[in-house]
């Protein structure tokens, strides 16, 4: 089965790793007041280098992509720390590769290098004080060539969930086919426990350039992700 084929490939999703570890309840002093992801002016958000798709931007808190026909609803007040996430991943990379160098480690998997965030944004900075979950939206971008025998997107998930688990969640159910606009996606549900309280994600995946596309959000409640999915769209001229 491909999905065991990914499985012994032994390829990690370092940035959805990052931002799920970002999403935990943080106890960390406030960081400086958070700029809103509603600015009017469009914040155009670093390009993945030799990628054949787009950055993106956001304009009036929403997020567009046009190589994607996608569209992502940011809640008021959210902060952005997508090149934050980039950049912190290519320096652990550059680092791995440092090590590897000088025979102290393994050199970074293909698919670390391939991988890159296109949207990071968080309901308050990751490493604020806060109380509840950490609500957040992460679209990442990975080279489908990064995993051989790769034919369809439900076949992803075999490695998203190794990551999910490693971040303490567990899966509701098995992944299931969502459509949404004329794009259909596979989705799969997680929760983990956090003291008192519940996180819960929601993963949807696609196909589609060359690349695996996630798109993640993770919530306190179910209608809060609901809420975050519901504000995702693909324009109807979406191949």
């Amino acid at each position: 089965m491909a999905v065991m084929i990914f499985c012994r490939a032994r390829r990690f999703l370092f940035l959805i790793c990052l931002a799920l570890a970002s999403a935990v309840l943080h106890a960390q002093a406030p960081a400086q007041p958070p700029s809103s992801a509603s600015a009017k002016q469009a914040k155009k958000l670093t390009p993945p280098p030799d990628s054949g798709i787009e950055s993106g931007a956001v304009t009036n808190g929403v997020y567009h992509n046009k190589t994607l026909a996608l569209s992502c609803t940011i809640p008021p007040g959210w902060v952005l720390r997508t090149d934050e996430m980039n950049a912190r991943d290519e320096q652990r990379i550059e680092a791995e590769k440092d090590k590897a160098d000088v025979g102290q480690g393994a050199p970074p998997p293909a698919s670390a290098e391939g991988a890159k965030v296109l949207l990071a944004a968080f309901s308050r900075p990751p490493e604020a004080k806060g109380e509840d979950v950490n609500a957040s939206i992460l679209i990442a971008a990975e080279r489908a060539a990064a995993y051989p025998g790769l034919k369809e997107a439900a076949q992803y998930f075999g490695p998203l969930i190794e990551v999910a688990k490693a971040q303490g969640f567990t899966m509701d159910e098995d992944p299931y086919d969502i459509a949404i606009g004329n794009k259909t996606l596979v989705r799969g549900d997680f929760h983990k426990d956090v003291g008192s309280r519940v996180m819960r994600q929601s993963t949807l995946a696609m196909l589609t350039h060359g690349y695996a596309i996630s798109i993640t959000v993770i919530g306190g409640t179910d209608d809060e992700v609901e809420d975050l999915v519901d504000g995702i769209s693909f324009s109807p001229n979406a191949k």
